[in-house]
């Protein structure tokens, strides 16, 4: 059992001013494979103490320095691209080929694309009229992460925060913390300047609360829950703080009548199994026409088929489990709701799907499929976080987009059509922060974030880089 009982402040491993752990579970075996230290509010104010003083000087090296930091970092971390993905598949549950490309993958491309963006970003500029403007670093950055792709949600703000200048301090979650400590380890292994990155462990309602509302804290940052998210804004509120928020989503996948199916509707079943499920832009809802539904489900289901679900280990293993009994207990709940307000059940359910003799343990989920869903079901309008989709049928195209855009979310979508343009048109009409086209490649490099009550503000890019600057007029 690996011990993560220190918590990174200023520069140096020390313990925490508690004495409480938590044990972090392995959700493919349900073993105990870590414990970490359950933070306190003491522990939170050396942390912010120690990204203050370091804001100073971090703030004022040029930015080509900052950049030179982040580049060793992501050098780092390509090298221990196997190391880091076994530790994140044993944490979190990810199929280990898929947690090398996706949970690695993308904080190291993000590490290296901050790094160039520090180095071509103009902080200052341009002039207006006898005004000369300048974006300065808003300061110290609360960063709390979640724990579906816990390496890259903490890179997106770190990185970003650490390119315009900022200093954090993460708390990442304690559910899969473990990505946290072997980042924490790279930036003391490349000499990043003492407090310029801080780490703590512990539960959200203690640190997490106590970093939102902490007076020496100037702005937070968090990617979760729609609900938690709420709260990080009203306590947040008290300082008057910046805040940006990634929260939910209940992604709508338009397939127009002159789609390819078989391209379209395979394609979709794997934009919302992806990490078995449990990630926010998940295209959850594949709204169809209705004289296409009968045959949108038979490709659905001999496409679930093939979606193994198993050992993460497993090279044929494309489902891991969910992450905790509190995740598998809360997504069957939500496939025997749609069973019991009418969804017609295709393909999976409760159950593992798995021989009970090779059942053993861990937290999992088939690939499931509903059919027949209408918006105002449950599992149409709440975010399930896990390997479920719900096919809804639809009249026509505006229908399709009333159905779409009938949500309280707003983060991601999807349009398929054999003419472009027509997907294009109906891409614009959708209230979402990222819509793809005909399965468009997911682009770390472009803004991602969300409409409505998916969220404030965006991430990646030039505009993540934005979220952490301040805007400065100097009339001369």
């Amino acid at each position: 059992m690996l011990d993560r009982t220190s918590l990174y402040i200023d520069g140096e491993w020390v313990a925490s001013a508690g004495t409480d752990r938590i044990e972090v579970l392995n959700p493919a075996t349900e073993e105990v494979i870590a414990q970490v230290a359950a933070g306190t509010p003491a522990d939170v104010d050396r942390a912010v103490a120690a990204a203050r003083r370091a804001l100073p000087a971090w703030s004022a090296r040029p930015p080509g320095e900052r950049a030179d930091y982040l580049e060793k970092a992501h050098e780092a971390l390509v090298a221990r691209t196997d190391e880091i993905a076994a530790l994140i598949s044993r944490d979190m549950g990810m199929p280990l080929q898929a947690a090398a490309s996706i949970q690695v993958g993308l904080p190291a491309f993000n590490l290296a694309n901050f790094a160039r963006l520090a180095r071509s970003f103009t902080f200052d500029g341009p002039e207006v009229g006898n005004s000369l403007i300048v974006r300065e670093p808003i300061g110290v950055v609360g960063c709390i992460t979640p724990w579906n792709f816990p390496l890259h949600q903490i890179v997106l703000k770190v990185a970003a925060a650490l390119a315009a200048g900022c200093t954090v301090v993460v708390k990442p979650t304690e559910v899969a913390p473990l990505a946290g400590h072997a980042m924490a380890s790279i930036f003391d292994d490349v000499g990043l300047p003492a407090g310029v990155f801080n780490l703590l462990s512990g539960f959200g309602p203690v640190v997490g609360e106590t970093l939102a509302a902490h007076p020496g804290v100037d702005m937070v940052s968090f990617t979760g829950s729609t609900r938690a998210g709420k709260r990080v804004a009203v306590v947040a509120a008290e300082t008057v703080k910046r805040v940006a928020l990634e929260l939910g989503g209940k992604s709508a996948n338009v397939l127009l009548d002159d789609a390819d199916f078989e391209r379209a509707v395979a394609d979709g079943l794997a934009k919302c199994y992806v990490n078995s499920g449990q990630t926010c832009s998940a295209l959850t809802r594949m709204l169809v026409p209705v004289d296409r539904l009968a045959e949108a489900e038979q490709i659905a289901v001999r496409v679930a088929g093939e979606y193994q679900h198993g050992d993460p280990s497993d090279p044929g293993t494309r489902l891991g489990p969910l992450v905790s009994s509190a995740q598998l207990e809360r997504v069957r709940s939500y496939i025997q709701k749609g069973i019991d307000e009418g969804a017609t059940l295709v393909v999976g359910g409760v159950e593992s799907g798995r021989d009970p003799a090779d059942l053993g343990r861990g937290y999992y989920v088939p690939a499931t499929v509903f059919s027949g869903v209408t918006p105002e079901m449950t599992i149409a309008r709440e975010e399930i976080f896990g390997p479920v989709l719900s096919i809804m049928p639809y009249q026509d195209e505006d229908d399709a987009v009333r159905i779409a855009n009938d949500t309280e979310y707003g983060l991601a979508g999807g349009v398929w059509s054999a003419d472009p343009e027509r997907a294009l048109r109906v891409a614009r009409r959708l209230r979402a922060g990222q819509i793809e086209v005909n399965g468009g490649a997911f682009n770390p490099g472009a803004p991602f974030g969300g409409y409505k009550q998916s969220g404030v503000g965006r991430e990646g890019g030039a505009q993540g880089l934005e979220e952490f600057l301040e805007t400065k007029a100097i009339q001369r």
